[in-house]
């Protein structure tokens, strides 16, 4: 057996087990949602089908736990915090890599700095100033945190991206009479589309994931989002973790349609941007 061979049979058996290790949590997660309270009381195994599929956690999920009003409310939110978002770290990233402004780095540094603080740190703050201004449940005042926390990284992969584009394209679009904001909008932005759509793919899972943040500063049950939503079916003294685990397969419907729409950008922007 050549050096070669022997290899590429390590490298695949990490991978096998890898792979082994993710699928793990989504199938433990899908036989639990198909198990009824009396199937997890009657010595059932963790990887054991019941004798008959109990389906009735999904429809309480839909119908009657109320997970389609906590889904809205957070893709309400992602939907307008992504696209603002990314736009927000682009013409801050476009600043930083291509305009003549002062301190470019320093600019850099100043809001890497925010990947560098907790936002649990902010949290007691937030809350002051959220119950003082009457922000308490208010959809708009979380999206413009989720906007602030969210830049940080943004900008740092935008800037990268934004470095590997030629500087001669700049010049030639001077040259036909471009300004800098239809630069940007027309030729550096469009550009950037792999880094876009990596971006929002990550953003939005970030934004649909986060719970701290949510379930301190929305407290209307009405309002709240997916994941504090989904705490609503831990009980005091028991919990059904067959309606639960259904709840989750349900919850992440929306993140695996943005990421099948964008995955073929993905790499190639994530790419990109180590590079840049």
């Amino acid at each position: 057996m050549t050096r070669k061979i022997r290899t590429n049979m390590i490298r695949y058996i990490v991978l096998l087990v890898l792979t082994v290790a993710c699928l793990i949590p989504i199938v433990t997660i899908v036989l639990t949602a198909t198990k009824s309270r009396a199937d997890f009381f009657s010595g059932l195994g963790l990887f054991e089908l019941p004798q008959q599929l109990y389906w009735a956690n999904f429809t309480t999920a839909l119908f009657d736990a109320n997970i389609l009003q906590y889904m809205w409310n957070s893709l309400l939110i992602s939907i307008v915090k992504v696209p603002i978002g990314i736009l927000v770290a682009a013409l801050a990233a476009f600043a930083i890599t291509r305009l003549q402004i002062k301190f470019p780095r320093g600019f850099l540094i100043y809001f890497l700095i925010g990947m560098m603080v907790p936002f649990q740190v902010a949290l007691v703050p937030l809350n002051g100033f959220f119950a003082n201004h009457g922000l308490i449940n208010s959809f708009w005042a979380v999206t413009y945190v989720y906007i602030a926390f969210g830049l940080p990284f943004a900008i740092l992969v935008l800037r990268g991206f934004f470095n590997s584009i030629p500087r001669d394209i700049d010049e030639a679009a001077y040259i036909d009479g471009c300004t800098k904001l239809r630069l940007f909008f027309l030729v550096i932005f469009p550009l950037a589309k792999p880094a876009v759509a990596s971006l929002f793919i990550l953003d939005f899972l970030a934004t649909w994931n986060e719970y701290i943040l949510a379930s301190v500063l929305i407290r209307d049950r009405s309002r709240q989002l997916v994941t504090a939503g989904l705490m609503n079916f831990v009980g005091q003294y028991g919990t059904d973790f067959g309606l639960l685990a259904a709840g989750v397969l349900i919850a992440v419907i929306p993140v695996m349609i943005v990421y099948i729409i964008l995955q073929k950008h993905f790499v190639e922007g994530m790419a990109g941007a180590v590079k840049g």
